[in-house]
């Protein structure tokens, strides 16, 4: 019975040990967003393994090309963040992460992009056309051209949209010269949605730590 009971003991401190671990080593909000652990902006807070970046109130997280993207949420219990897709810059259709080729992230890295993405590109190439994206006048790239703002520098171009599945690369959304030149992303979006019910977003998941 004392047997039994050390083992109980012995289990609850080692829960409990986690718990309070984790909690210890859980980073300040940054501006209004809680940054839950693992994810750490600091060298003494979070796994330094999940890096991302408070820079003057703004959490940002850090591609592998050097590009810093906003992060708009986290969602720990699901190990899930969302970042702002790349402004396309005005007058243009050049999305503004065009010199680092598009979102790459560290494959040496917890993180990978989710298959909750709806990604559409912009003035592509011809070649587009061999691939199985969707470029056709029903795509819903047409409707951010006409009716947004920020597509209206990409009007009349090429444009496909596809959704991010696991056949595809889970850490590249990849945009060059000899290919499309800008792009945005929806999170959940739903067939046949309007563009004024997207939520624009870029899911990215991490692996927990051990």
């Amino acid at each position: 019975m004392n047997t039994l009971v050390r083992m109980v003991m012995m289990f609850l401190f080692l829960i409990l040990g986690t718990h309070v671990s984790e909690a210890y080593n859980t980073c300040p909000k940054c501006g209004s967003i809680d940054v839950p652990y693992p994810l750490s902006t600091d060298d003494n807070c979070g796994d330094p393994r999940y890096k991302v970046y408070c820079n003057n109130g703004i959490l940002e997280f850090l591609s592998a090309a050097g590009f810093s993207y906003k992060i708009l949420s986290i969602n720990p219990s699901a190990y899930k963040l969302i970042i702002s897709p790349p402004p396309i810059q005005k007058g243009t259709c050049y999305s503004s992460d065009f010199s680092s080729e598009g979102l790459k992230l560290d494959e040496n890295l917890p993180f990978n992009i989710s298959t909750h993405n709806t990604v559409m590109l912009f003035n592509c190439s011809d070649h587009i056309l061999f691939s199985p994206l969707n470029c056709s006048s029903i795509s819903f790239c047409r409707q951010f051209e006409y009716n947004v703002e920020e597509g209206i520098g990409c009007k009349n171009t090429l444009c496909c949209h596809y959704l991010k599945d696991s056949a595809m690369t889970s850490h590249m959304i990849r945009i060059r010269a000899v290919g499309c030149t800008a792009y945005t992303s929806m999170v959940n979006m739903k067939p046949g949605s309007s563009f004024d019910s997207w939520t624009y977003g870029i899911e990215l998941q991490w692996v927990p730590p051990n």
